[in-house]
């Protein structure tokens, strides 16, 4: 007789002859044992290009993983801490990488049958920057980069108008050539910093400031500090720019100032891309940040918008005395008596005795807020004073208005009319209204309702000289250091 025995997955039989006891055992095959796979030769460590295509087969050919048993191997990769633009189908790996750093990668082969093996490399990221660095030398490392996407802003400070665009340490810093770069304009004497300048808190000492071939902008230069924490939006001191990049773009197609307007026979901005893509040094920082040569408007905005947005003015006075107390009505530990007085001036409004400042100049940006509906009473045009101009209705915020050494960073006013604080003050004290009609009446028409305040004649604010003297003393404290000497603002050629 037979007799089947289970045995795991085997099966034994028994043969058996009469009763006697004898007969013979068969004896099972052995269990066979499964081998996982095993590296055969590991892989090297590779390099890649920020921007170049990469195209590497982790399998090498089918030689990285072995298995004795011959099972089919299924190949997988992971990327540590990040894949930076890479991607794997099975063990090849392509991609553009889209920064620098070390990727780990590690490769996985799977026999089907419980068994793996495992092999690790890195990915090591470069750059190609050899035309970078002869342009600009040790001002520009694009593998040692300024930070300018995490400056330390207080905790007051709200606001956030990056517009989708955010700051990055990459953008800003190609921002920050073109915005130094005379290249962009049609004779070569003109840029950003012509109109902007560092010392000056990135605005201008000339009230209008000069352009190519003799052209003039129409108003004075705006300071460019801390626009991407501003409660206005729009730029330009008529608003016609509706965002930060929207504006970035602007002065170089205008006849005046960089020349590109394509009009009376200029050349216009396509002929400024083609200009651009002719200097290496773009090629190269364009396929930085973008990971390919392309030079477009849009990516002009982008860029250019990152390094202005990226300035900042955050270590005044002010802001040492606003981080030690609840608001700004407290008074400031850090503050003289006079300072003190004149911060409450200015949050005071006048029916209790203040100057009101705060509702045009919100705290703690101090920038013009967003419902401006006029101009401030100033309207004589820059060129001609005889001319009126109704439209200006921003303004740049208060901050940095004087140097830390308590010079002036310029005229104020869009019509650089105003050289001194004291000026400034006593314009609002007692707004000049013309006397002619129909002036009288375009000029009540459009100025900007909280300045008129309880009258049809913008009335005085009384202030006295000691008052004034105060409100002096605070709008000083406004002002911060660092942005008039950071290098990484600073012009790289």
């Amino acid at each position: 007789m037979f007799k089947r025995i289970l045995i795991g997955s085997s099966v034994l039989i028994l043969a058996s002859c009469g009763g006697s006891g004898g007969g013979n055992v068969v004896t099972p095959p052995p269990v066979s044992t499964n081998q996982a796979p095993v590296v055969g030769a590991a892989n090297a460590d590779q390099n890649g290009q920020v921007g170049f295509d990469f195209n590497y087969d982790a399998s090498q050919g089918n030689t990285t993983f072995s298995d004795a048993d011959g099972d089919a191997l299924t190949i997988s990769v992971t990327f540590n801490p990040t894949n930076v633009g890479l991607s794997a189908n099975g063990a090849t790996i392509t991609g553009k990488p889209s920064r620098l750093t070390d990727v780990t990668v590690t490769v996985t082969a799977n026999d089907g049958n419980g068994g793996t093996a495992t092999d690790t490399f890195v990915i090591a990221v470069g750059v190609d920057q050899n035309t970078v660095l002869a342009k600009f030398g040790g001002n520009i490392d694009l593998t040692n980069l300024p930070s300018y996407d995490n400056p330390t802003i207080p905790s007051y400070i709200t606001k956030l108008n990056d517009n989708g665009n955010p700051v990055t340490d990459a953008g800003a810093i190609l921002g920050r050539v073109l915005f130094y770069d005379t290249a962009l304009s049609i004779d070569d004497t003109v840029s950003c910093s012509t109109c902007h300048i560092q010392a000056q808190g990135f605005s201008d000492i000339d009230v209008l400031s000069g352009g190519v071939l003799g052209g003039e902008t129409r108003r004075h230069s705006m300071r460019l500090i801390n626009t991407q924490y501003a409660n206005e939006i729009n730029f330009f001191w008529d608003e016609r720019a509706l965002s930060h990049e929207d504006q970035e773009t602007m002065p170089m197609q205008d006849f005046n100032e960089h020349g590109f307007s394509g009009t009376n026979g200029r050349p216009n901005l396509d002929d400024l891309i083609t200009k651009l893509e002719a200097l290496e040094y773009y090629q190269e920082l364009f396929r930085f940040v973008f990971l390919d040569t392309n030079i477009t408007e849009e990516r002009l905005q982008i860029a250019l918008a990152q390094f202005t947005k990226s300035i900042v003015s955050f270590d005044a006075k002010y802001d040492t005395g606003r981080a030690q107390v609840s608001s700004d009505t407290a008074s400031f530990p850090n503050f003289t008596a006079a300072e003190n007085a004149g911060k409450d001036l200015f949050f005071t409004p006048p029916p209790r005795g203040g100057a009101g400042c705060f509702r045009c100049h919100g705290a703690p940006e101090f920038d013009i807020t967003p419902n401006m509906n006029g101009h401030n009473g100033i309207v004589a045009e820059a060129a001609d004073p005889t001319l009126s101009d109704f439209t200006n209705t921003r303004a740049p915020t208060l901050r940095d208005l004087v140097k830390p050494d308590g010079s002036p960073n310029g005229q104020m006013m869009h019509n650089g009319s105003k050289t001194t604080f004291r000026e400034v003050i006593d314009h609002y004290n007692n707004i000049p209204v013309p006397a002619a009609e129909p002036a009288r009446t375009n000029f009540l028409n459009t100025i900007d309702l909280r300045l008129l305040m309880r009258s049809a004649t913008p009335p005085g604010l009384n202030l006295s000289d000691a008052e004034k003297d105060q409100l002096e003393a605070f709008l000083r404290t406004l002002t911060g250091a660092n942005v008039y000497t950071d290098p990484k603002w600073s012009n790289p050629f």
